[in-house]
């Protein structure tokens, strides 16, 4: 039962990772952004059926978690719950990066201000999440990896 989740969320991981490619490839800015936001969504939605992936390998059948507090609740003091928790708090890992873009998926764009000679006072990097396919592709990457580790640990004998 639990395969066919892991089966589930490694589509999503692969599917989200072809759109993050397909996006380089975009000559249109448009084609470009829609490839962006539905990598990010894919992943989004992988994040959360590997929520409920875990719960199934601790014998919670029906459990859909929405949440990694949700999660910790079912399974506490358990190794996988370790595990994602370290994740969440750690600034550079790909849960992080996937909460940042999901913040910046949930919030309209920033309006950007006319720049004229009158108003040029310093030139600042943009601030957010990084959008980009390959910071995509890295997140996916670290994603999937967790996904096989867990499947390898919880394997049925």
């Amino acid at each position: 039962m639990s395969s066919q989740w892991q089966s589930l969320v490694s589509q999503k991981i692969y599917l989200a990772t072809q759109l993050a490619r397909s996006a380089r490839n975009q000559a249109s800015t448009t084609e470009r952004e829609a490839c962006i936001q539905g990598a990010i969504e894919l992943s989004l939605r992988a994040r959360q059926l590997l929520l409920a992936l875990v719960a199934r390998y601790h014998q919670d059948k029906h459990a859909m978690p929405s949440s990694l507090a949700e999660l910790s609740t079912l399974i506490a003091d358990t190794p996988d719950a370790e595990v994602l928790g370290e994740l969440s708090r750690t600034p550079d890992s790909w849960w992080h990066h996937l909460d940042q873009l999901e913040l910046s998926q949930n919030q309209p764009p920033k309006q950007q201000k006319n720049v004229s000679e009158d108003n040029v006072i310093a030139i600042s990097a943009a601030t957010g999440p990084d959008r980009s396919a390959e910071g995509l592709l890295d997140t996916l990457a670290a994603m999937k990896t967790l996904v096989n580790d867990l499947g390898e640990r919880h394997a049925e004998w």
